[in-house]
């Protein structure tokens, strides 16, 4: 049956393709299981295939074999509805044509893909029945559907069961844990896959890099950096715009413009819009909008993400006019506006105080706002005060049956600022009947190549004696530059002092205070935090960076704030 993969080579269409099945069945051919098989396969995986037409070929096979199954629930698998190869993996389970090893590769691909988490167990079970749980490969695509489906505990224990390991069996866990909230363990598989004499490839290091961007660990990702230009793999630019994303987003955005400007390869288009990103998350709109103009220069037209990477950097700048030019400019070079693009503008000019020009926006989308959109909104109204703006907002998120935590508890604070005690009180019933719990705020710092957390009023550091201590030889030294609590970000009825109290031990402050007794005096200190940075500590962490002489870097929930010399890179505008 040679010929017949030398005739599917020629099929660069399906007018093509349709033509060999004919041609096949006239000639007799199509009779024969393994001619189909190939025909099918090629039907249902090639570019110039048609699934749906493999899909009815099949059906009209009286008793298929396992190829011909096979090359049906591959094809499915790699579809836009990978589903559906469970359901011809289960039809086929119960006919007279068994599985065998592949399809079970291919329909765990296809859970995988779909995140059937529920199915991916049935699947494991078959899998031992039949006798092929030692098939190595295998193995491993069953971890890599556990890794995707978010059922790490079960991926570590395949792995764990493992007898041999090859490097895809450590990259699926890897990269699972780096995508599934577990980056502290993905980086300590790194470590001691490299003790095992395993050596990292392009995969493994693109884990690496992201459990590092999650963590805001810049020390560890340095190490993998320097692992990566040992090994010459930042030779792919895939590496390089992982590794611009990490030094970005663990603060260092200094470097990551050195690995822009000294890539080996050549940049795409997704590398340009990572770095004008990066400026943007750092507050540099200036130096993201020249990156912009030079990327057009470079031959590179922009894509609705790089639009939306400047509209970022003019937002988080405070560069209101550029921004709505840059959104006016969308139209005119024909580049599609998503529900994204209009949640920044709102954002732009909702931090710039025009809240009813925002309003306007949201009501001029072709489509409806989503619930992030009036989130947006209501932000925006609460530092404005502006209540009744934040009470529309408010309405709209109940009606889209929004139950976010943040939404109660801005409007809550909104009325708090504004003695509203009543309304808060409603407001907190209605969380409570919602069954809405508040996120704990909390805060990542790194010393000396080890991840330390701090919760508000945290006292489970083994050094919390000492944290402490040092919190209050701070609170005694910027009152001498005439600090005064800010009370007004306290949003509970209690007294003065009980409210300057509650601000005291934010994870933030607990965090840098480590940062100052762990750390050689004058050195950087770069903390990771879950929600945004309250304006107390904004206010008393830059006074800390200009008394102890410290640089010091906060990733909050939005942004980046680079505090030095008693400054910040926001320049108030955050």
């Amino acid at each position: 049956m040679a010929y017949v993969d030398s005739l599917l080579s020629k099929c660069t269409c399906f007018s093509k393709l349709k033509q060999l099945l004919a041609h096949l069945i006239i000639t007799g051919n199509f009779q024969f299981y393994t001619c189909r098989a190939k025909f099918l396969d090629f039907c249902a995986v090639s570019s110039s295939g048609n699934l749906p037409y493999a899909t009815h070929i099949f059906r009209h096979i009286t008793s298929p074999y396992k190829n011909e199954w096979n090359a049906i629930i591959r094809g499915l698998a790699q579809s836009h509805k990978p589903i559906d190869a469970l359901t011809f993996y289960v039809s086929m389970s119960r006919s007279l044509c068994k599985p065998d090893a592949l399809t079970c590769s291919f329909t765990l691909k296809a859970c995988a893909r779909a995140l059937a988490r529920s199915e991916t167990p049935q699947l494991h079970a078959h899998v031992i029945r039949f006798g092929f749980a030692a098939d190595v490969l295998l193995r491993t695509t069953l971890l890599d559907a556990y890794s995707k489906c978010g059922d790490l505990d079960y991926a570590y224990k395949v792995f764990d069961e493992m007898g041999v390991r090859d490097i895809a069996s450590w990259n699926a866990l890897i990269a699972g844990l780096a995508q599934g909230s577990r980056p502290t363990e993905a980086l300590l598989f790194f470590k001691k896959m490299r003790e095992e004499n395993m050596e990292p490839n392009e995969v493994t290091v693109l884990g690496a890099l992201s459990a590092c961007s999650q963590l805001g660990a810049n020390k560890e990702g340095e190490l993998v950096h320097e692992y990566i230009k040992s090994k010459n793999l930042d030779c792919k630019v895939i590496v390089c715009n992982a590794v611009i994303d990490m030094y970005a987003k663990c603060g260092l955005v200094g470097r990551a413009y050195e690995v822009f400007n000294e890539m080996k390869c050549l940049r795409t288009r997704v590398t340009w819009n990572t770095m004008i990103m990066a400026l943007a998350m750092y507050g540099d709109g200036e130096q993201a909008l020249e990156l912009f103009e030079r990327m057009g220069q470079a031959g590179i037209d922009p894509d609705s993400v790089s639009y939306l990477a400047a509209i970022c950097a003019c937002n988080h700048a405070g560069m209101v006019e550029e921004g709505m030019k840059l959104f006016d400019d969308m139209d005119r070079c024909g580049v599609s506006k998503n529900v994204k693009h209009y949640g920044s503008m709102v954002d732009l000019l909702g931090r710039a105080g025009r809240l009813e020009e925002a309003y306007k926006i949201v009501q001029s989308m072709p489509t409806v706002p989503d619930v992030v959109l009036w989130q947006t909104l209501l932000g925006a109204s609460k530092t404005y005060s502006n209540v009744e703006m934040a009470e529309i907002a408010s309405k709209k998120l109940v009606e889209m049956g929004s139950n976010h935590c943040g939404d109660f508890v801005l409007l809550s604070n909104l009325y708090a600022a504004q003695g509203r005690w009543h309304d808060v009180r409603r407001v907190r019933e209605a969380m409570k009947g919602q069954d809405v719990k508040k996120v704990p705020g909390f805060s990542y710092i790194e010393v000396g190549g080890t991840l330390y957390k701090f919760m508000n009023g945290d006292k489970n550091h083994p050094k919390w004696n000492e944290i402490y201590w040092k919190l209050d030889e701070v609170s005694l030294r910027i009152r001498e530059y005439g600090y005064v609590a800010e009370t007004n970000y306290v949003f509970h009825d209690i007294g003065p002092e009980e409210k300057e109290n509650a601000l005291c031990y934010h994870s933030e402050k607990l965090a840098v205070a480590f940062g100052l007794i762990s750390t050689p005096d004058r050195t950087c200190i770069s903390v990771n935090k879950n929600l945004r940075i309250c304006g107390d500590c904004h206010v008393v962490i830059k006074l800390i960076s200009k008394i102890y002489e410290r640089e010091i870097i906060v990733r909050d929930r939005t942004r980046f704030h680079r505090f030095k010399d008693g400054a910040c890179s926001c320049k108030e505008y955050w």
